[in-house]
């Protein structure tokens, strides 16, 4: 099977796509090609796979151009943002669209009687668990993912800015929105936390290992927990999140669950701090349960299957 995987608006090393569903593909013989800002994020593309360089956020008429070329002799095509959903070529296989972003219900349906919808109960979120993580330390905690405004960085510097004086450093891990920017460089420049800006997935779970607890703190309405939860679960990490990851957090009895509020995010990382031995109770649950559950080689072949049954649906794909 050849297949065309395609976004203007992630990273091209986004762990979804490239590190989970393409590797997958890879990993079972077919052949992709991966549509990507490449040049944007000065990313060079892995081996192996036939690239197509795109603008981020491309015009309509630019994200076109590339899934044509991407889709020529590809016998599916899978979309990571909706925008490409309105870029579509006439010639085409048939369309898988990965619905990652907070979209209308009427958008959703719209593209449902079209295309095939990817969600959790088609392709579930997954990490890479690790084997034998080391136990939770007690100098630094640690947020993996995008950083915005939306997902609690106001909250995230203002812990950090708490937790100094208790000799607790704050590590991020992830791209930032371009607003919140110069909060984080002044944040680190007066050495309230360290800012990574982007790792690739494998690295910035790598760099969690052997933290307090990992941070979950935000005001979002989601419809699955973030997958940066299952990220600290299989890194063996306590879980200290907001109640849009509560659910699981509850359900595996790994962490605590707070409400979007600095004193009350404090108040568990210094309740973990004073408690080792509950700290690595709560990260061998979550570990324990990730590895069960969450661990995305146990879901590739399923996704690999799932694929090249789309792509034998193409004499029924329905054209825009």
């Amino acid at each position: 099977m050849r297949a065309c995987v395609a976004t203007t608006v992630h990273h091209p090393e986004d762990a979804r796509i490239m590190h989970r569903q393409i590797r997958a593909l890879i990993d079972a013989g077919h052949e992709v090609t991966y549509v990507a800002p490449f040049t944007y994020f000065n990313v060079t593309p892995a081996m192996g796979i036939a690239a197509v360089d795109v603008p981020h956020h491309a015009s309509y008429g630019r994200a076109r151009t590339a899934l044509r070329r991407g889709v020529r002799d590809a016998d599916l095509l899978i979309v990571h943002d909706h925008r490409l959903l309105r870029a579509l070529p006439y010639r085409r296989p048939p369309v898988v669209w990965d619905v990652r972003e907070r979209v209308t219900s009427r958008l959703l349906a719209r593209a449902g009687r079209r295309h095939r919808l990817i969600g959790p109960a088609v392709v579930p979120e997954a990490t890479l668990v690790s084997s034998s993580p080391p136990p939770p330390g007690d100098t630094r905690v640690v947020h993996i993912g995008r950083l915005s405004t939306e997902c609690g960085v106001t909250e995230l510097i203002g812990l950090a800015e708490r937790l100094v004086p208790h000799g607790i450093r704050m590590d991020l891990i992830g791209a930032a929105a371009p607003g919140v920017r110069p909060l984080l460089r002044d944040a680190q420049r007066v050495g309230l936390l360290d800012w990574f800006g982007y790792v690739p997935n494998r690295h910035a779970l790598r760099m969690a290992e052997g933290a307090l607890a990992g941070l979950s703190l935000s005001g979002e309405t989601v419809r699955t927990p973030p997958t940066k939860i299952m990220d600290y679960m299989g890194r063996g990490l306590p879980v200290i999140t907001t109640p849009q990851g509560g659910s699981m957090v509850e359900a595996a009895d790994c962490g605590v669950v707070v409400p979007l509020d600095v004193d009350a995010a404090l108040n568990a990382v210094l309740d973990l701090k004073e408690d080792p031995a509950r700290r690595l109770k709560l990260g061998t649950r979550g570990h324990a349960e990730a590895r069960l559950r969450h661990h995305w080689p146990d879901h590739a072949a399923a996704f690999a299957g799932q694929a090249e049954t789309w792509a034998g649906l193409g004499a029924h794909a329905l054209a825009v």
